[in-house]
């Protein structure tokens, strides 16, 4: 039976001299290792079962099949990783700080933010313009009251119901607590109070955000009914702010994907493809303008990808910009919390109400965001990839289909570097750091999801998961259980070398653009906590779906990473499209 402690029953003395035998001493345990290491031999499923003691677990001979052929890749990755030589100066990035070996900058004042002046804001005639009106656009129109927020909310309230049945990325609708805090918002402006650009504008929360009286389900079985004490910090900011929260929207399972106890949350613009994850319902509801804003989460991808699926803009802020009480934790070293919307704008305008220390995350910084930004993006020093953008990325591709859509969408990333020459950006090319084995340190967000979800494996409820294939959260979760302690800090020293190069190469440039998915950059500037704005660049021929195109910046410094991103978003149109769903 899954989750039985085997190791109870094994005599201390036996289990001593177990580990003895076992040791770097023992000339049979080295040559195995070895072997294994150099693809001479595999682990097979019963050396996973004699190695579940120490582990104090015992999985079934299934588990055992599922997990053989990641174990076997997994051993590859620590012979790459082996590979590296080490000083014994470079210590693991266990408490992790983006400043590799720096002294952190000394902190700032939160920063202020402003719009433009719209004195002649005119309100939409259709409810379907106003649904899909940017928060820059509402936020003139609920000052002057215009529109006021009890009827945007009620509008969206709607819109979230009609249209979730197709696209299933409503978890919870907050309804009651919506028009409490629209209500209060409407009050507060006809007595004269202002409370920012946010004021009265709905928003959706990522379900991995408690909220105190509403389940915070983490789109999983075994939580579905699970309730919080406390509400996450970026709620209660943006409560304070203005905002209306309408619903908690669905997260792939643990934040993995698009696949939730609810079913696939589905992408607005081709239902019949998913929306991606793990932020889908929030991208998803963003694009079919079922929210003014979304609040989305990343650890490896998760606002890049299912913002580029639907077609929307996010902000993944620097590791520690915004505070994470309150969020599911997956990995401690690489969550990050952001929002999702329909324009740079409209990201800049939530990042600054949410973004600072709280008290409560020990990881969370003041550093000062004004916007709009003080520079002007065109003095920016601005690299791009050039290996990325050359390289033919459709060479690999078996199918036809997808062989013309990856052709189609590399022409879009050229054209984006043609945008930005055209709008008087000089760009220059940069190489990504490429010394260490980046891919291989996937291995850290493998053990600490592994460790964060420890008891949902070892007491069995990982089988009430939705998804029970290789490449999902229950089988990872196990294959993380056997990974060694020593391999874990191995990787994280490795990490604290490749972020040194990361400093070296931003020290070069304020700015670069890259391919959303080319090379290791993802998983890369996840790992040293650089800072990503992901917005559409294209639309495919085929099906209509869009593209997207990624700026990355430098820690901290967000406001020019945007002020950048912005440049490029208005000179074009994409942002401005809708999905079919948008319709009645």
């Amino acid at each position: 039976m899954q989750g039985g402690s085997a190791g109870a029953r094994w005599p201390r003395r036996r289990v001593l001299r177990a580990i003895a035998m076992a040791g770097a001493g023992s000339a049979v345990f080295g040559r195995a290792l070895a072997a294994l290491a150099e693809g001479r031999t595999r682990v097979t499923t019963g050396m996973i079962r004699e190695a579940e003691w120490i582990a104090g677990l015992r999985f079934t001979a299934d588990d055992r099949k599922l997990m053989l052929d990641g174990v076997n890749e997994s051993l590859g990755d620590y012979a790459r990783l082996r590979a590296v030589r080490l000083d014994n100066a470079v210590a693991p990035a266990l408490w992790f700080d983006p400043r590799p070996g720096q002294a952190a900058p000394a902190a700032g004042a939160r920063g202020a933010v402003a719009l433009p002046d719209e004195p002649s804001a005119r309100r939409p005639s259709a409810d379907d313009d106003l649904a899909f009106l940017p928060v820059s656009r509402l936020a003139p129109l609920l000052r002057a009251r215009k529109v006021s927020s009890v009827e945007l909310t009620r509008l969206y309230l709607d819109r979230l119901r009609r249209h979730d049945e197709k696209l299933k990325c409503v978890v919870t609708l907050t309804e009651k607590m919506a028009l409490r805090q629209a209500e209060q918002a409407d009050r507060d402006l006809a007595a004269g109070v202002y409370r920012g650009p946010l004021h009265g504008v709905p928003w959706g929360a990522k379900d991995l955000l408690a909220v105190e009286g509403y389940p915070t389900t983490w789109g999983s079985v075994p939580y579905r009914k699970q309730m919080r004490a406390e509400t996450a910090t970026v709620a209660a900011r943006l409560a304070s702010a203005g905002a209306v929260l309408a619903a908690k929207l669905s997260v792939g399972e643990l934040a993995w994907g698009d696949v939730w106890f609810g079913g696939m949350t589905r992408n607005p613009w081709n239902t019949a493809q998913g929306s991606s994850g793990s932020s889908a319902g929030s991208a998803c509801a963003a694009a079919a303008g079922l929210a003014g804003f979304t609040i989305g989460t990343e650890t490896w991808g998760s606002i890049v990808s299912p913002c580029t699926r639907c077609g929307v803009t996010g902000l993944r802020p620097t590791f520690g910009r915004v505070s994470r009480h309150g969020a599911m934790a997956l990995s401690w070293s690489m969550d990050k919390i952001g929002p999702i919307a329909r324009s740079v704008e409209d990201c800049a305008l939530v990042f600054a109400a949410i973004h600072g220390a709280d008290g409560i995350d020990p990881t969370a910084v003041d550093r000062l965001f004004e916007w709009p930004p003080r520079r002007d993006p065109r003095s920016l020093k601005v690299g791009y990839v050039k290996t990325l953008f050359d390289e033919d990325r459709s060479s690999r591709a078996e199918d036809p289909v997808q062989k013309k859509a990856l052709e189609e969408w590399q022409r879009f990333d050229r054209r984006t570097l043609d945008v930005l020459q055209e709008l008087g950006v000089e760009l220059v090319p940069i190489d990504l750091p490429s010394t260490y084995p980046v891919a291989a340190l996937s291995v850290i967000l493998g053990a600490e999801a592994s460790t964060a979800f420890d008891e949902l494996t070892r007491d069995g409820r990982d089988d009430q998961m939705v998804r029970q294939v290789a490449d999902a959260w229950p089988n990872v979760f196990r294959q993380g259980q056997l990974v060694p302690a020593v391999e874990y800090l191995r990787a994280n020293r490795i990490r604290s070398l490749v972020m040194q190069e990361m400093e070296q190469l931003m020290a070069t440039v304020d700015v670069y653009v890259a391919p959303s998915y080319g090379g290791d950059n993802l998983l890369l500037t996840n790992l040293t906590g650089h800072p990503c704005v992901v917005l559409p660049n294209g639309f495919r021929s085929g099906d209509g779906t869009p593209t997207s195109i990624s700026f990355l910046g430098r820690l901290h410094e967000e406001a020019d990473l945007m002020g950048l991103a912005r440049l490029y978003q208005e000179a074009t149109d994409f942002h401005l499209k809708r999905p079919p769903l948008a319709a009645g």
